[in-house]
């Protein structure tokens, strides 16, 4: 699919102070939407028109009586929508961040600059959040690293200024492709490659292994992910509900990985793996 083509969006009303949108997006993470994104009293989601099913999505909706609206949207007037509500985000007094438009923020100790076209990973999902702080507890100094499902590339950007000698984002989107490499250059990476991938075959070999995706293709590729990551590599892994955590950690065992560490926000978590001990 071009990069011009349409992408629908849903701008959904949600009630603040309930877990309605973690809800919202467990189930309309089946049918292809994604890059969600939690405003108060809102949810924002979509994908590329043709990859998400519009039917069963705006039938659900209606099932639920939840108001929402519909529409088609391009590349050049994404930018334009997303500036009008985005600040920046602050992660503790670790990381911020903020678009090219904000002033810098003072007194943090990692700045990234991130303008998502089509993707999402600015930092508001919580989802994101708690990747990048569970990476302030985490070594990346002279460490290959691999971002599965790198969107804006916020992740790999900020690996790159831990210290990981090598960084590798991959992603099955062109919008985030396109959008990552721009992200990667506008914060001056030096060690970051980007790549239009649907596996992580070829990219093996990572100490730490990065992945903010769902539960659905987490699962999926739990073999390859332990088969890319060296043999004392540590996951990091997130895009997850609370009710998630035990599966999570059932299908990781299966697989050689064992459960180190569960942080929590907003109803959301991110959990961290190493291989059992031989």
């Amino acid at each position: 699919m071009a990069l011009n083509d349409p992408y629908v969006q849903y701008i959904i009303s949600v009630s603040a102070d309930t877990d309605e949108s973690a809800i919202l997006i467990a189930q309309l993470s089946e049918w292809g939407m994604e890059g969600f994104e939690e405003q108060e009293n809102t949810l924002i989601g979509g994908a590329k028109k043709g990859e998400i099913d519009e039917l069963a999505t705006d039938e659900f909706l209606k099932s639920r009586n939840v108001v929402f609206e519909k529409k088609e949207i391009i590349n050049q007037n994404w930018n334009a929508i997303w500036e009008s509500s985005f600040e920046p985000v602050l992660v503790n007094r670790f990381a911020a961040v903020r678009a090219h438009f904000h002033a810098p923020v003072p007194g943090i100790q990692h700045e990234i600059i991130i303008t998502p076209k089509m993707s999402f990973g600015t930092g508001h999902h919580a989802t994101t959040w708690l990747m990048i702080a569970a990476m302030d507890q985490m070594d990346f100094a002279g460490k290959k690293v691999l971002d599965f499902g790198t969107g804006t590339g916020v992740l790999a950007i900020l690996a790159d200024k831990l210290g990981a000698t090598e960084v590798i984002g991959v992603d099955i989107d062109e919008w985030s492709i396109e959008n990552a490499k721009e992200n990667l250059e506008v914060n001056g990476t030096t060690h970051c490659s980007i790549f239009l991938a649907d596996n992580i075959a070829d990219y093996n070999g990572a100490d730490i292994l990065l992945a903010n995706i769902n539960r659905h293709i987490l699962i999926e590729h739990m073999q390859s992910m332990k088969a890319v990551i060296q043999e004392q590599g540590t996951w990091l892994l997130s895009g997850l509900l609370d009710e998630d955590e035990n599966l999570i950690i059932e299908k990781a065992a299966e697989v050689g990985m064992q459960w180190k560490q569960t942080n929590r926000r907003n109803g959301w978590i991110s959990l961290i793996f190493v291989p059992y001990e031989s």
